[in-house]
């Protein structure tokens, strides 16, 4: 039997065989996917596994007097939960086990009106300078020291607490750019300062350096999301990119649910986001 992580990376498996980068598309156009009932914000993993919108379970749809469409397909939602366990003294401990439940989309049900407001076409800040304003907050606020040195590489490093970023005239378009500066800040949120993530011994090629990469891919893409710029122009999508992740996830079915989860904590350490 297949187990929750295989079963969550088999989604994303798939999503990159068909050419499409989970985590990097417009994949919250109804907003943030949030339960009907609780309307609670769904997090970590399952930002990549639902489109934006509502969600119900097949008890809230039934108790709420809706119906199914034929023919609709659910999605899953992971969660944890903690199991005691008994060890060979009798001591107790708590263990996080991964599980899962099935959710339909509100536009999969019958019966069931939205509660979603009317959108506001007031005057949104242009996404630019959003971004430019939650880059610069945040490295200011950090004491991160921001320079474009080496205007042909962009990196972080944890031994000056700095990041170098070619500078924005360099880059096709200021979108490629800021996702690109958020890739960096991402990585910044692992200092031992801040979320304690970065270990000095995660060598190039190594899992736990793929790991940390995927985090700040994720990530950027949160933030991208956040400021509202097109992520349609932020796509690494060559074949080479794709076929790299879909290896590396391949070979290990837990990381993309870790990875998702500390981006997610990434993206609210630099949005100052309580949770």
């Amino acid at each position: 039997m297949a187990s929750v992580y295989e079963i969550v990376t088999e989604r994303i498996l798939e999503e990159l065989k068909a050419g499409v980068i989970p985590w990097k598309r417009p994949w919250r156009t109804d907003g943030p996917a949030i339960n009907y009932v609780t309307r609670k914000e769904y997090r970590g993993i399952n930002r990549l596994l639902l489109a934006g919108g509502e969600y119900l379970t097949f008890k809230q749809i039934t108790d709420l007097g809706g119906k199914v469409k034929k023919g609709a397909k659910s999605s899953i939602v992971v969660f944890w939960t903690m199991y005691e366990k008994e060890d060979e003294d009798g001591e107790k401990e708590k263990i996080p086990v991964l599980r899962y439940y099935r959710v339909f989309s509100i536009h999969q049900c019958d019966g069931i009106e939205s509660k979603l407001p009317v959108v506001d076409a007031g005057p949104v800040p242009d996404p630019i300078d959003e971004a430019e304003r939650v880059f610069s907050e945040y490295t200011s606020r950090e004491g991160i020291k921001v320079s474009n040195d080496n205007p042909n590489r962009a990196y972080y490093s944890p031994d000056d607490d700095s990041i170098n970023i070619p500078g924005l005239d360099r880059y096709q378009i200021a979108e490629e750019y800021y996702s690109t500066a958020f890739h960096e800040a991402a990585h910044s949120t692992g200092h031992e300062k801040r979320l304690k993530r970065l270990t000095k011994t995660a060598a190039f090629g190594s899992a736990s350096y793929s790991k940390e990469e995927l985090i700040a891919e994720i990530t950027a893409a949160y933030l991208c999301e956040a400021c509202g710029l097109d992520l349609n122009k932020t796509i690494t999508n060559s074949a080479a990119y794709i076929k790299g992740w879909y290896e590396k996830l391949q070979s290990d079915p837990r990381m993309i649910v870790f990875a998702a989860a500390a981006a997610e904590k990434a993206a609210d350490y630099i949005l100052r986001r309580e949770q």
